[in-house]
C-alpha cells in the first residue's frame, strides 16, 4: 500500500523549494534528477478509469517500468492506494506479469484478465516530467521520499478509434511526499515545515486523474464537476473505539477535501454545501468522542474560521436560491426584486470562500488535522481509564452514544410547541447531531432498524430547517439594502425586504399552527432507536 501526500505549487516557487533548508538538513545524499516519459493506457471506453485504476508504462534512465495503481482513498491530501510495479521490455504493458503480482481478491485483476480488455488497451495520454528526488531521514528516523515533479500532461491528436480529440496539454508542478519507512505523521511534519516558506496547496487528483480529465475534455465528453457527498462508512463490531474514530474522521475529511476544487472554482453552490456538511460532520464526530480525546484549541479555531467562510456563502445561497425562489402568490414580485441582489452577495461570499480554501492557512489547517490524526497525539494526555475505553470494542460506545443523543433531543423537544426560535434552533442542532451519529454507526446495526429512524430524523430536520432558514433570511434581508451601492436602489430594496420579512414570519407562524412541525416531532418520538 502506497502512502503519499501530494502538494501543488506554482512553477515560479520551485527554486524556493529546492533551496529550502529542511531538504539540505534531512537529505541523505544529493538530489537525483530524472527525465521521465509516461504512457498511460486504457480501453477506448476507459474501463480502467471506471474501476478507479491507472496503468502506465514509464521510460526512465533507459529502463521501462510498468505501474498499476488501484483502489485506496484520498483524505486531507493523503493518498493511500494499492500499487504493483515491475520492469517491462518496452513501451507496452505486460499484463501476464501484472496478473502474477496482483492479489487474487483485487477486483482489478479480474478486469485485466478479460480478453476484450486486453485486446483494446491503447495509449490515452502521456506525461513528460523532470523529477527531482530527495531521500530524507527525519530526526525521528522515518524515511520520506520528497519528489518535485515539473512537466506536462499531453493528450495527442485523435486516433482512428476517436478516443482523443484535438491535442491538449496541462502543466504539472507538484510535490509528492511518500512514506518509505516509519510513521505517516512524519509526512505532515515535513509538509508543514515546507509550507512555512513555500506557498502550497493540497492536491487531491493524481496525475492519472488529471490526464483522464484532459483526455475527456479533448474529446468534448468531460463530465461536469460533481460535489462530493458523504460516503457510507463500513465499520466492524471488532474495531476499537479509537479505530472507529479514525475511520469517521477520515471519512469526513474525504468529503471536505473532495469538494475543495469545486469551492475554489468560485460559484459551485453544491460544493460549498457539501464541504460545509463534511466540516459539520467532523465537528459532530469530535463532540461524540470528546470524553476520550480533545482537538487542540489552535486547530479548533481554524475549523471555526473555515466553517465561517463556508457558512456565509451557504446562507446567501439558501436565501437567493431556495427561500426567495420558493415564494409564491403576492410575494413573488418582491422576492424577485430581492433575488438578484442576494445572488450578487452570494457571489461575493463564494469568492471569499474560494480565497479561503486556496490559502496557505487552509493547507496548514488540513495538514495539521491529518498530522494530529496520524500521530494519535491525544494518547499522550489520556488517563489509563481513557486509554482502556479507546482500546475497547466499539459496540457499547455506539449504543451509549445513540442513547445519550436521543435523550438530549427528547429533552430539548419537550416544549417544541411553544418554543422560541432560539429553542427551536437547539432542537434542530440536537436532531442533526443525532442523525450524524446514527449514520456514522449505521453499519453496526440492522439496516431495517436504522433506515426508518434516520428517515424520521430527516423529516424533523427538514421542518426545523425551514424555520431556521426564515430566521437567517430575516437577518440577511436586514443587511441586503446596505450592500446596494445605488442609494435609490437601497430604498427600494428596504421596502421589498420589509414586506418579505413580514411575509416569511407569517408563513413560519402558520407552519407552526398547522402542525407540520409537531407531526414530524410526534412521528420521531414514536420511532425506535436502532439496537
Amino acid at each position: 500500500m502506497e502512502i503519499e501526500l501530494k502538494l501543488l505549487l506554482e512553477p515560479q516557487d520551485a527554486p524556493r523549494l529546492r533551496a529550502h533548508p529542511l531538504l539540505a538538513q534531512y537529505a541523505q545524499a544529493a538530489p537525483q534528477v530524472l527525465q521521465m516519459h509516461d504512457i498511460y493506457v486504457d480501453t477506448p471506453d476507459l474501463q480502467l478509469c471506471r474501476h478507479q485504476a491507472g496503468l502506465r508504462v514509464r521510460q526512465v534512465e533507459g529502463r521501462w517500468v510498468q505501474t498499476l495503481k488501484a483502489g485506496g482513498n484520498v483524505s486531507g491530501g493523503l493518498h493511500s492506494r494499492h500499487e504493483w510495479e515491475g520492469d517491462v521490455a518496452g513501451p507496452q504493458a505486460d499484463l501476464d506479469a501484472l496478473d502474477a503480482a496482483i492479489g487474487r481478491k483485487q477486483p482489478i485483476r479480474a478486469l485485466l484478465r478479460q480478453d476484450d480488455v486486453r485486446a483494446a488497451l491503447q495509449p490515452v495520454f502521456t506525461t513528460r516530467i523532470e523529477r527531482t528526488v530527495w531521500q530524507l531521514r527525519t530526526p525521528q528516523g522515518d524515511q520520506v521520499e520528497c519528489v518535485l515533479d515539473q512537466g506536462v500532461i499531453e493528450c495527442g491528436e485523435p486516433g482512428a478509434n476517436g478516443t482523443h480529440g484535438a491535442a491538449r496539454s496541462t502543466a504539472i508542478s507538484e510535490i509528492e511526499l511518500e512514506l518509505k519507512e516509519g510513521q505517516a505523521a512524519s509526512l505532515f511534519d515535513v509538509a508543514l515545515a515546507l509550507l512555512h516558506d513555500v506557498p502550497l496547496q493540497l492536491g487531491h487528483l493524481s496525475k492519472a486523474e488529471r490526464g483522464y480529465r484532459l483526455a475527456l475534455a479533448a474529446s468534448q465528453t468531460v463530465p461536469p464537476r460533481h460535489a462530493v457527498k458523504a460516503q457510507p462508512l463500513a465499520l466492524d463490531a471488532a474495531m476499537s473505539v479509537e479505530q472507529v474514530f479514525l475511520a469517521i474522521a477520515g471519512n469526513c475529511l474525504e468529503q471536505v477535501g473532495g469538494n475543495q476544487d469545486g469551492v475554489a472554482a468560485g460559484e459551485d453552490v453544491e460544493s460549498v454545501h457539501q464541504m460545509r456538511v463534511g466540516l459539520r460532520r467532523l465537528r459532530s464526530a469530535l463532540g461524540m468522542f470528546k470524553s476520550l480525546l480533545a482537538l487542540p484549541d489552535a486547530l479548533k479555531n481554524e475549523l471555526d474560521w473555515l466553517g465561517g467562510a463556508l457558512g456565509e456563502a451557504r446562507d446567501w445561497d439558501v436565501l437567493a436560491g431556495s427561500t426567495l425562489a420558493k415564494l409564491d402568490g403576492g410575494a413573488q414580485a418582491d422576492a424577485a426584486a430581492l433575488a438578484q441582489a442576494a445572488h450578487e452577495q452570494a457571489r461575493v461570499k463564494h469568492a471569499q470562500a474560494a480565497q479561503a480554501v486556496t490559502s496557505a492557512r487552509y493547507t496548514a489547517c488540513m495538514l495539521g488535522l491529518q498530522r494530529w490524526l496520524q500521530a494519535r497525539a491525544w494518547r499522550d494526555s489520556c488517563s489509563m481509564r481513557q486509554l482502556r475505553r479507546l482500546d475497547a470494542h466499539v459496540s457499547p460506545f455506539a449504543h451509549a452514544t445513540l442513547r445519550q443523543d436521543q435523550r438530549r433531543l427528547m429533552k430539548r423537544g419537550k416544549r417544541l410547541l411553544h418554543a422560541t426560535p432560539q429553542q427551536r434552533h437547539q432542537v434542530r442542532i440536537a436532531a442533526k447531531k443525532t442523525r450524524y451519529a446514527t449514520e456514522f454507526f449505521a453499519s453496526l446495526f440492522a439496516a431495517r432498524a436504522v433506515k426508518p429512524y434516520v428517515g424520521r430524523l430527516s423529516d424533523l430536520q427538514d421542518e426545523l430547517g425551514w424555520l431556521n432558514d426564515v430566521q437567517v433570511a430575516d437577518r440577511l434581508l436586514q443587511q441586503l439594502p446596505d450592500a446596494q451601492a445605488d442609494l435609490a436602489g437601497q430604498d427600494g430594496l428596504r421596502l421589498h425586504a420589509a414586506f418579505i420579512r413580514g411575509y416569511l414570519a407569517a408563513r413560519a407562524q402558520s407552519q407552526g399552527a398547522d402542525g407540520r412541525m409537531h407531526k414530524a416531532w410526534r412521528r420521531f418520538k414514536a420511532a425506535r432507536l436502532p439496537a
